[in-house]
């Protein structure tokens, strides 16, 4: 499935690491720096890194945080959304030709193991 997922994201020219902070940032909204590497489960420094390289392509901007002076916000830009949103349908139709292959109560196993295993 990891390859899968990378393969899927060749179009757009990112990588999965960059696809994880996208889609955080689409799901959460504008988030400091160091609750971004909280949602990826990265260190804070990789996060600048995957920050910087996002920024630099003009998916995302850092903003201050009118709350804390000494904080950074990172937002999507307006192509930043777009392109979340058009990743986020594609790997919705590639998951849904996935597990379209397995039956009703295969998928319906596999979604009690993977709730088992989150808890």
């Amino acid at each position: 499935m990891r390859h899968r997922s990378k393969k899927a994201l060749e179009p757009w020219n990112i990588s999965p690491s960059q696809w994880r902070a996208l889609a955080s940032l689409h799901r959460h909204g504008e988030l400091r720096l160091s609750a971004l590497a909280e949602h990826l489960r990265i260190a804070a420094r990789s996060t600048t890194e995957v920050v910087d390289d996002l920024e630099t392509r003009g998916l995302v901007t850092r903003l201050p945080d009118p709350t804390d002076r000494r904080a950074i916000l990172v937002a999507l830009t307006e192509e930043g959304t777009t392109l979340a949103a058009a990743v986020e349908k594609a790997q919705q139709a590639e998951n849904e030709r996935q597990f379209s292959e397995l039956s009703a109560a295969d998928r319906a196993d596999l979604a009690r193991v993977l709730r088992k295993l989150r808890d």
